[in-house]
């Protein structure tokens, strides 16, 4: 069945008009016939299973909870990368599972800010994973803030060259902070440990920056349970 994420309020009526980010894709990519089922969510929680009454309504035939949303909240800090590399962390955190994704502007940044136009695509591709990989939510996709805007206690820094602790071995942290092609300076690492951030590496092989978050976010969501 086709899941479609669409405004708050759009099924609280037990039929309601076929929402207009959804029509051109319901009607003319998928030709949806009279009797197609299909189900809409709209990140509350909730869900709605529904029918095509013809090309221009719905009907309510079952509302419920939605599923396929993770127990352990994880938010990515992510480094804003070069070029579509961005595109990829959007598109596989959405489907392992985490619940947000921070961009994070460091010193070895070097696209430097985000246009509203490309906020914007980065979204639509948290949205499109989430209905692919059957999510119950899309993920927030954030504007980029300062590196030392997200460090605490509570953000785990990943880092490969100091040799600290093992991610596995942490309890799964709710927050991560993950660098540019570059990698963290020395500085940086430094401001994070100041400031309570535990260091933590995935092990001996350097992964690529567009890589790094679905192996680290695998390791935490399954540390906690997620995959069991």
């Amino acid at each position: 069945m086709h899941r479609f994420f669409v405004r708050p309020g759009t099924y609280a009526a037990d039929r309601l008009a076929i929402p207009d980010e959804i029509r051109h894709q319901l009607r003319d990519v998928l030709r949806a016939r009279p009797g197609t089922e299909i189900l809409l969510l709209d990140g509350s929680g909730t869900q709605a299973h529904c029918r095509v009454v013809d090309d221009a309504a719905l009907e309510v035939v079952e509302r419920g909870a939605a599923s396929g949303e993770p127990r352990h909240r994880l938010t990515i800090c992510q480094a804003v990368l070069k070029s579509d590399h961005l595109e990829d962390v959007i598109r596989s955190a959405t489907e392992i599972g985490v619940v947000a994704v921070q961009l994070i502007i460091s010193e070895r940044t070097i696209v430097r800010s985000i246009s509203e136009q490309r906020l914007a695509r980065l979204r639509s591709i948290a949205r499109e994973a989430a209905e692919q990989s059957e999510r119950g939510a899309v993920p927030e996709v954030h504007a980029p803030v300062p590196l030392r805007s997200v460090l605490g206690p509570e953000c785990v820094v990943l880092y490969e060259r100091l040799g600290g602790h093992h991610l596995a071995a942490l309890p799964p942290p709710h927050r991560m902070l993950i660098g540019p092609e570059g990698g963290f300076t020395g500085a940086e690492v430094e401001a994070a440990a100041g400031a309570g951030s535990p260091i933590a590496w995935l092990g001996p092989r350097i992964l690529r920056s567009e890589h790094v978050a679905l192996a680290a976010a695998a390791v935490v969501l399954s540390a906690a349970g997620e995959f069991a």
